[in-house]
C-alpha cells in the first residue's frame, strides 16, 4: 500500500530525472513527430486507440522516439506491462516474464506486453525464448533498437513482428519539443529560461532529429545561465527573473562535441552518404577522411562494413568481383576484431573499393527485372526449363545440356515467352565485364 511518504518519494524522484525524461510524452496526442508511422489515421495509431497492438520492432536512431512511444502505448493498454533491458536481461528474466504472462493469462485473461530496449543486445538464445510467446500471442512484444532489425534480431522473430520505423525528427518537431520543456510548470522550465532565438536555431541544428540531443542541450544552457545569474547576484548585480540563454552559452554547453559527427542523428547519414560517394568518385583520400569520421564518432564497425558490402555489388559489380570478396573479409573482421584494430582492416577495404574499376550493371539488371514483376504478372517458365521430376515431363520439349557443347554455350531460350529477346544485364565496356 501507497502513503505520503511513497508519493513524496517518488515525485523527489521524478524532479531528479534529466529533463528529456522529465518531458517524455505521455499520450499518443503529446506524441511529436513520426506521422507516418504513428499519425492520425495510420494502422499503428488506431491499434494503439483501439488497444489491438501486435508485436512491433521499433527501429530508428536515438531521440526519434521509440522508448517514449512504447511507454504511451504501456499507458493507453489495458494489458499488464513489462519492461526489460537487454543490456542486463538474460534468457532466464525472459522465461520469467513468459511465466508470469502466462499464469496472467490463464486466471484473469489480462494479456502481457513486453517492452524490451536495445533489443539487438539479446543474444540469439535470448531471442529464441521470446518466439513461442510471440508466436502464441502470450506476450505482445514491443522491441526498440538503433541497429537495422534484419541484420541484428533473428528472422523468426522479425517474421512475428511488425517493423515500424522511426526517422531523425524534423527541425519543426525539434522546435516544439523544446518550447513545451521552456514553458511546462510541470515537467518543464516553467518559463524560467529565454531562449534567444539564435540559441534556439543553434540548438535545433546541433540536435541532428534527435530530441533527446536537444532537451540535454537545452537543460544544460538553462543550468549555465541560472549558476552564472547567481554569481551576480552574489556580487551584488540584480538578478532577472528569468536567464536569457544565447548563442554564446549554446556553443559553451556543446564544447565537447569536438568531432561533428552524431552516429544517431542527421551527420550519421551525411558522413556515411559522403563516404560512399567518395569511393564511388574513385577517391581514396576521401573515402578514408570519413571512414576516419566514423571511426572518431564511435561508428558501429559492422554498419561501415555492410555498407562496403553494398557497394561492392552496387558500384563495382562485374567490373571487378574480387571486390566483394575484400568487403566481405573487412566485414568479418569488423565482426570479430571490433574496435580499434578494425579501423584498418576497414581501411584496407575501402582504399580497394575507392580505386577498383566501377560497373553498376549487374544492379541495375536486378532493379529492372524486379519493375517487370510489379508492372506484369509473373511469366510461365517455358516447358524446357521446367523440372523433370514430375508426371507428364517427358513430354516436354528437350532441353539443351550447355556442357555438351563447345565452349559449354548453347542458343536455347531461358527467358519466359512474353519477355523473349529482353536484355537486363548490359555490361560497361570494363575488362572483365566487358568479356562477360
Amino acid at each position: 500500500m501507497r502513503d505520503l511518504f511513497d508519493d513524496a518519494a517518488e515525485d523527489r524522484l521524478e524532479g531528479a530525472a534529466p529533463l528529456a525524461a522529465r518531458m517524455r510524452p505521455r499520450t499518443i496526442d503529446e506524441f511529436v513527430g513520426q506521422h507516418a508511422a504513428v499519425g492520425p489515421g495510420t494502422v499503428l495509431r488506431t491499434a494503439i486507440e483501439i488497444d489491438a497492438l501486435s508485436s512491433l520492432i521499433l527501429y530508428g536512431p536515438a531521440g526519434t522516439g521509440k522508448t517514449s512511444l512504447a511507454r504511451v502505448i504501456g499507458g493507453m493498454t489495458k494489458a499488464h506491462v513489462t519492461e526489460l533491458s537487454a543490456v542486463n536481461a538474460g534468457v532466464k528474466d525472459v522465461r520469467q516474464v513468459i511465466e508470469e504472462a502466462h499464469d496472467r493469462l490463464k486466471m484473469n485473461g489480462r494479456r502481457t506486453v513486453l517492452f524490451i530496449d536495445e533489443i539487438h543486445r539479446f543474444s540469439k538464445s535470448q531471442q529464441d525464448a521470446l518466439l513461442h510467446a510471440v508466436e502464441d500471442r502470450l506476450v505482445v512484444l514491443i522491441g526498440a533498437t538503433t541497429e537495422n532489425p534484419f541484420f541484428e534480431v533473428n528472422a523468426p522473430l522479425i517474421s512475428r513482428s511488425r517493423v515500424v520505423e522511426l526517422t531523425p525528427l524534423a527541425d519543426d518537431d525539434i522546435r516544439t519539443i523544446l518550447e513545451r520543456a521552456l514553458t511546462d510548470e510541470v515537467r518543464g522550465l516553467g518559463g524560467s529560461v529565454v531562449l534567444e532565438p539564435e540559441a534556439l536555431d543553434s540548438i535545433i541544428m546541433l540536435a541532428g532529429g534527435d530530441a533527446r540531443a536537444a532537451l540535454t542541450t537545452l537543460e544544460l544552457a538553462a543550468q549555465i545561465a541560472h549558476a552564472e545569474a547567481t554569481k551576480v547576484q552574489g556580487a551584488g548585480g540584480i538578478t532577472p527573473g528569468v536567464s536569457v540563454v544565447g548563442s554564446d552559452i549554446i556553443a559553451r554547453a556543446t564544447a565537447l562535441r569536438a568531432v561533428p559527427y552524431d552516429k544517431a542523428g542527421d551527420a550519421h547519414y551525411d558522413v556515411v552518404s559522403a563516404f560512399i560517394k567518395s569511393m564511388r568518385g574513385s577517391d581514396p583520400d576521401g573515402a578514408v577522411y570519413w571512414l576516419a569520421r566514423m571511426v572518431a564518432g564511435g561508428e558501429d564497425p559492422k554498419f561501415i562494413a555492410r555498407r562496403m558490402l553494398i557497394f561492392a555489388s552496387e558500384d563495382i559489380g562485374m567490373a571487378d568481383s574480387q571486390a566483394l570478396l575484400i568487403a566481405h573479409a573487412a566485414f568479418k573482421a569488423a565482426e570479430s576484431i571490433g574496435w580499434p584494430e578494425a579501423r584498418i582492416n576497414l581501411a584496407h577495404a575501402a582504399v580497394y573499393l575507392a580505386l577498383a574499376p566501377k560497373s553498376n550493371a549487374a544492379y541495375l539488371a536486378i532493379d529492372e527485372a524486379l519493375q517487370d514483376l510489379r508492372e506484369a504478372a509473373g511469366e510461365r517458365v517455358p516447358d524446357h526449363l521446367r523440372d523433370r521430376h514430375r508426371p507428364g515431363s517427358d513430354e516436354y520439349p528437350a532441353y539443351l545440356y550447355p556442357h555438351d557443347f563447345p565452349d559449354a554455350q548453347v542458343d536455347q531460350q531461358y527467358l519466359p515467352d512474353g519477355l523473349v529477346g529482353k536484355r537486363y544485364y548490359r555490361p560497361r565496356p570494363l575488362a572483365p565485364e566487358a568479356d562477360a
